[in-house]
């Protein structure tokens, strides 16, 4: 069984026991989530409707934190001396997967 979960704009292939790295969630550590699902297949059916989908739900809880690669950045305007770098890094949750349920 799996899930398709939506998250931070994106969306993600889920399976029970699975940890993923999800946009930053305001939730503490070992906190419980719950995420929507947008597709639940189940060996012989698949759930894609929203009928289907509100009873159908997707729970994880977060294992920690995790911080992407850096991105330099460098802007200037030629002829004026105006130069700028800049650096930026993304922050994720890691989040375990506890339960699909139909």
């Amino acid at each position: 069984m799996y899930a398709v979960i939506a998250t931070g704009g994106k969306q993600e292939k889920v399976a029970e026991g699975q940890q993923i790295t999800v946009e930053r969630l305001d939730a503490e550590q070992g906190a419980d989530v719950s995420f929507v699902p947008v597709l639940v297949v189940d060996g012989e059916r698949v759930l894609a409707s929203a009928a289907a989908l509100a009873s159908a739900s997707v729970k994880g809880r977060i294992v920690g934190s995790a911080a992407g690669p850096k991105v330099n950045g460098f802007t200037y305007k030629r002829r004026t001396n105006q130069r700028r770098r800049y650096g930026h890094r993304q922050h994720y949750s890691v989040v375990e997967i506890t339960s699909i349920t139909a």
